[in-house]
C-alpha cells in the first residue's frame, strides 16, 4: 500500500505516520494485490481541539471512505479503521452472496429470469413505508423551521422564488444545508 499522509493545521509526525500506516496496514490482508493500492490520508484539527480523520481508498471496482473526529488523533484512527474494516467485510459479504446464488442457479441449470434478479434486489432494498404529499412554496428560512417543527433531519419544499424542489437538512456540526434540484 502506498500512503499519501497530509496534515492541515497540523504538523504529521513520524509517530503520527507510522501509527497511520500501520492501523491502516492492517486492513492488505483483505486485499490482493496491495501493491498498487493508494490510501489518501488528511489529518485535520480545529480549533476547538478536535482532531478528524478522512481515509479515502480508491479501488477498481469499490471507493472505501471514511472519517471520523475525536479529541484523540490516534482514538479517530482506530475508529476510522474499525469503519474501513465493516465497510470492507459488508462488500466482501455481498460479493460472496452474489457468487453462491450464481453458483446455485448454475446448478439447478434453470434460465435465469429477469423477474427472479429484481426479486433480488428487493430483498436489498425494501420500500417499507410510502409518503405523499403536497410541496408548499415557501423560503429556505420557513422550510428551516418546518423541519425543527416536525423533529425531522430535512425537508423537502419547493423554492418560492425560483418555483424548484429544493431540500434542507441538518449537518453533524449543527448547521443547515440546502440541496437545490436543476
Amino acid at each position: 500500500m502506498m500512503y499519501n499522509v497530509r496534515g492541515e493545521n497540523l504538523e504529521v509526525t513520524p509517530a503520527l505516520r507510522e501509527y497511520v500506516e500501520k492501523k491502516i496496514g492492517k486492513l492488505e490482508r483483505y486485499f490482493d494485490g496491495t501493491e498498487d493500492v493508494h490510501v489518501h490520508v488528511n489529518l485535520k484539527v480545529y480549533n476547538d481541539g478536535q482532531g478528524k480523520i478522512e481515509v479515502t481508498i480508491p479501488m477498481p471496482h469499490l471507493l472505501l471512505r471514511a472519517e471520523e473526529r475525536h479529541e484523540d488523533m490516534y482514538a479517530a484512527i482506530d475508529l476510522v479503521t474499525d469503519k474501513l474494516e465493516r465497510q470492507i467485510r459488508k462488500h466482501k459479504t455481498k460479493v460472496n452472496r452474489k457468487l453462491r446464488d450464481r453458483e446455485k442457479e448454475a446448478k439447478l441449470a434453470a434460465p435465469v429470469s429477469i423477474g427472479a434478479s429484481a426479486a433480488e434486489n428487493e430483498e436489498e432494498f425494501e420500500i417499507v413505508r410510502t409518503k405523499h404529499f403536497s410541496l408548499k412554496p415557501m423560503d429556505s428560512e420557513e422550510a428551516i423551521l418546518q423541519m425543527n417543527l416536525l423533529g425531522h433531519n430535512f425537508f423537502i419544499f419547493t423554492n418560492a422564488e425560483t418555483n424548484r424542489t429544493n431540500i434542507v437538512y441538518r449537518r453533524k456540526d449543527g448547521k443547515y444545508g440546502l440541496i437545490e434540484a436543476n
